[in-house]
């Protein structure tokens, strides 16, 4: 349907009718503007003034112009059918470690060894493509945590802030009790039954203002459940002087710590040792089963009062260029253009 947002404009509309009964008329003598053609402009508007047969017209397109301009004072608008809102989908954090470690080159991807984080973004990316009706958040942590995204369901913004995250831009050590602490703020104004965390970490945590155990006891005092995921490859190939040595990439991992997180918040622990792990963990995860909240409505509202303004405006111009006094403008123009040339051949040597 049509709203005036200011219908209370409408009373505007009687203002030329007042004006007209109400104010002197203007004194021919009192001019208002002086212009060198004004006897060549007021002799063809005199000859016009035998020729009213168009000033009906005239007085009829002054009268739309000028409810044109009240209309569109009235800021129209135009209120689409109510849509509704995803309500099914949960709260997701996704808390992702971006420390120096995950810059280690022990992940197969094709025919080339890449970095974690290369394999955390393609994954968590195509998560997040899936989880149509959730509202997702990301958190980004190293030697602090910060929030990248608040909740929102717009899933395409949260996978391009993670694609374009640089390693090690939140710092080189790994805040897990931050990151923790920083999604249970987030998290705490949801529905109860609604709040996830998603924590993936190659590391342990070795920085921060509180421990990862301290923020997973106030995580699940308010129901926040936490799936936490230690990635990482076990084997990796070092080359050496004489001869190449297999080391393990992962020992720094805190597979107990993060156990515990997960079992004090009702959620789960799992392990990734390549990016086929992580791609069926992250899967498995996709199956947490949507909680009903509050039913929401958009109705979407889009401006009118643009039109009414283009045409009072086009409707302006055209009494402009259609006066009678204007015949003598053009006609003065059209002479000083056709005299220019003489004039300048006057002038040439």
């Amino acid at each position: 349907m049509i709203e005036l947002l200011w219908p209370l404009a409408l009373l505007a509309l009687p203002l030329p009718l007042l004006a007209y009964w109400l104010l002197p008329p203007a004194r021919q003598q009192d001019a208002a503007l002086h212009v060198p053609f004004f006897r060549l402009a007021a002799h063809y508007e005199a000859d016009a003034g035998a020729r009213q047969g168009h000033s009906w017209l005239r007085r009829l397109l002054l009268v739309l112009v000028w409810l044109a301009l009240v209309l569109s004072a009235t800021r129209p608008q135009y209120i689409a059918d109510p849509v509704q809102l995803p309500t099914n989908g949960r709260d997701l954090m996704l808390a992702v470690d971006i420390s120096g470690s995950m810059g280690t080159e022990d992940m197969q991807y094709g025919s080339v060894m890449t970095t974690r984080l290369r394999i955390v973004k393609d994954v968590v990316g195509d998560f997040v493509e899936r989880r149509l009706g959730d509202r997702l958040g990301l958190i980004l942590f190293g030697s602090q945590a910060y929030l990248q995204t608040p909740l929102t369901f717009d899933r395409n913004t949260v996978r391009t802030l993670l694609e374009e995250t640089p390693l090690g831009i939140a710092g080189g050590k790994t805040a897990i009790g931050d990151a923790i602490g920083l999604a249970v703020k987030r998290l705490q104004s949801r529905p109860a039954d609604s709040r996830v965390l998603i924590l993936l970490t190659d590391g342990r945590h070795n920085v921060g203002e509180v421990t990862p155990l301290q923020a997973a006891k106030i995580a699940a005092q308010e129901g926040v459940r936490i799936y936490t995921v230690g990635f990482g490859a076990e084997e990796m190939l070092v080359p050496g002087l004489l001869f190449n040595r297999t080391v393990n990439p992962s020992a720094e991992l805190d597979s107990k710590t993060l156990t515990e997180i997960a079992d004090m918040t009702g959620g789960i622990y799992q392990r990734a040792r390549n990016a086929d792990e992580l791609q069926g963990i992250y899967a498995e995860l996709d199956r947490l089963e949507p909680i009903e909240q509050d039913q929401e409505t958009f109705r979407p509202i889009k401006s009118l009062f643009y039109w009414p303004l283009a045409f009072a405006l086009l409707g302006s111009v055209l009494l402009t260029l259609g006066h009678p006094a204007m015949a003598g403008v053009w006609r003065n123009l059209v002479l000083r253009a056709r005299n220019l040339p003489n004039r300048q051949a006057e002038v040439a040597p």
